[in-house]
């Protein structure tokens, strides 16, 4: 019998809710255990498996999310988050409530012998909403998420439900799940995987993932102190108290600073947790940086590894894998959680589009192709960042000195120390993307595969407010109407049940400020965004799918090459001329 702690984790600073376990008993009486469906589980009630569960509830789909212990997680952990996620996290509802609490930054700075010896600034303009990285600690973003779940009608959380079996049979995967009451089985169509790291059904599915392991550890230790630092990433290399090995630091919100320092090779994790081992190391850093002497405290420590490995494949049958449970990414780059928020809008419009009968089921393919090409190319980043943190060999860490020793009067070699940030996939090779359109032809705006390029509309309004959870066709044009067929074709992708909007783009001084046939219209007041979209005088569209990467686009569009564009993006089959539409 699964019995989860009912005692609330301990904190300084954040205060735990632990919430009452879903029971069998509370059932309907007339549903028979052996009998319970869902139309999706999804295991892990995370970051991760919370923004999959509420992106699915915006295409009306319902979903059974199962959480094993009683409350959010312990310790800060995921901390960073980055433009790109906000703008998912705004799409689930949540990013007003980060941006409240959170706080925004925009420069890291690496040091070497008390030097800063480069400085990172991260890209910023006028039509960006949110900043390229804002700090909060990741209970309040699940506190964040999960009420915004408990709010959904869509949405049954279930508290204290520990899978502990699946298997796949008949079309259908059976799960066994135990509770403080006792265990029941609940079938479901799809199983999301999103239980973490340490992933029970990636082990029950005797899956392995694969890639690289480095050996260097490291410490996490939050504490409350009061720096006059901003808030910036610091990273020092090679610090006296700690030769050869690498400490970073962040400011969190209430009060909070994040120490990271490398561990020595024969040190255990048990030995590095001791309250003696912190307090040394913590007062050395401390000391370091010009504040020995100033009173802290701790909240919580951990021990990590960094390791850059993926799945091979994300999609086994029902079952399909998200965040860490689908790969495993070093923190150096702020990859872990903002890959998984990237991993959850993938999967989550297609899995709807299947669930709801509009895609099959092979379409779910490209969501593992997408996104296990993602992680690969993000393996291939961020091991170049941790061979620089953390030197796997004796010949990288010879390369990594030169670099520091030079650094403090060649200012050239500053960028190698460049961490290589998580950034958004552009899914370039995309199956889904339209062999037929103009995407050549264009000189300027983001091209296949790319996520989109927001715009400034007004002083609090923005392109990304607009558009989302359903594909948009931008539409820019100066005319007062919509062409009919352009419009009847519309009408028809809806009532096969492809979520579909026009947003149709004019300028000031267009035949009309609300285009008849679009479902919106927005005013180009200066040409910008059509300047940022590459659209000449004489009009252009996009196609943006529901996650909003650009599937199509078009110097000229007619009703043939937009039903051939929707056929690609719905049907996965990597086609999508105007020929295969007919």
């Amino acid at each position: 019998m699964h019995t989860p702690s009912r005692t609330p984790r301990h904190s300084i600073y954040y205060d735990y809710q632990v919430h009452a376990p879903w029971l069998p008993s509370a059932r309907s009486p007339e549903v028979a255990p052996a009998a319970q469906r869902a139309a999706v589980v999804i295991v892990g009630a995370g970051p991760v498996g919370l923004t999959t569960a509420l992106e699915l509830a915006r295409y009306g789909v319902r979903s059974v999310l199962l959480e094993s212990e009683l409350q959010v997680s312990e310790g800060s952990r995921a901390i960073v988050f980055t433009r790109r996620s906000m703008e998912i996290l705004q799409q689930v509802g949540v990013a007003t409530r980060v941006s409240e609490n959170g706080l925004p930054w925009r420069f890291g700075n690496s040091f070497f012998r008390g030097q800063r010896v480069y400085r990172m600034e991260g890209l910023h303009d006028p039509d960006d909403r949110f900043w390229p990285m804002i700090n909060l600690q990741q209970q309040y973003l699940e506190e964040y998420l999960m009420a915004a779940a408990l709010a959904n009608p869509l949405i049954e959380v279930r508290w204290g439900n520990k899978l502990t079996a699946v298997r796949q049979t008949g079309g259908m995967a059976q799960i066994e799940v135990d509770t403080p009451e006792g265990p029941y089985r609940l079938d479901t169509h799809w199983l999301v995987a999103a239980d973490g790291a340490r992933s029970g059904i990636r082990a029950a599915m005797n899956l392995k993932l694969e890639g690289d392991s480095y050996e260097g550890r490291f410490v996490i230790a939050d504490i409350r102190i009061d720096l006059p630092f901003p808030t910036e990433r610091r990273a020092y290399f090679d610090p006296d108290w700690n030769p050869e090995n690498t400490v970073l630091m962040h400011r969190e919100p209430r009060g909070i600073w994040r120490i990271d320092y490398q561990l020595p090779a024969n040190e255990s994790a048990e030995d590095a947790l001791r309250p003696a081992s912190l307090k040394a190391r913590i007062d050395a850093q401390l000391a370091m940086i010009g504040h020995g002497g100033t009173p802290w405290q701790m909240d919580w420590s951990s021990v990590y590894s960094a390791r850059a490995l993926t799945l091979a494949e994300y999609v086994h049958g029902r079952v399909m894998f998200v965040g860490d449970a689908a790969h495993l990414l070093p923190i150096f780059g702020v990859r872990g959680a903002n890959t998984g928020f990237q991993d959850a809008q993938a999967l989550a419009w297609r899995l709807a589009l299947v669930v709801n009968g509009a895609a099959p089921a092979t379409l779910l393919a490209s969501y593992s192709s997408e996104r296990v090409g993602a992680a690969r190319e993000i393996i291939a980043e961020a091991g170049k960042s941790t061979r620089f943190m953390a030197p796997p060999s004796r010949g990288f860490r010879l390369l990594r000195d030169a670099v520091l020793s030079l650094s403090l009067s060649e200012p050239f070699v500053g960028p190698l120390y460049h961490w290589r940030t998580s950034r958004p996939h552009e899914y370039t090779q995309s199956p889904l993307n339209s062999a037929g359109d103009d995407n050549a032809l264009f000189k300027q705006g983001p091209g296949h595969g790319a996520p989109p390029q927001n715009i400034r509309l007004g002083p609090d309004d923005f392109l990304l407010d607009h558009v989302g959870g359903r594909f948009d066709l931008l539409y820019f044009t100066r005319d007062a109407a919509l062409p009919s067929a352009l419009v009847r074709e519309v009408s028809r992708a809806r009532q096969r049940g492809v979520p579909l909007a026009v947003t149709a783009v004019t300028p000031p001084d267009g035949a009309a400020r609300s285009v008849a046939g679009a479902d919106q219209t927005l005013v180009d007041s200066d040409g910008h965004f059509a300047q940022r979209y590459g659209i000449e005088a004489g009009g252009g569209a996009y196609l943006l799918r529901p996650d909003q990467h650009i599937c199509a686009r078009w110097v000229t569009l007619d009703a043939t090459r937009l039903r051939a564009a929707l056929n690609a993006a719905t049907q996965g089959t990597g086609k999508g001329s105007a020929e295969e539409a007919e």
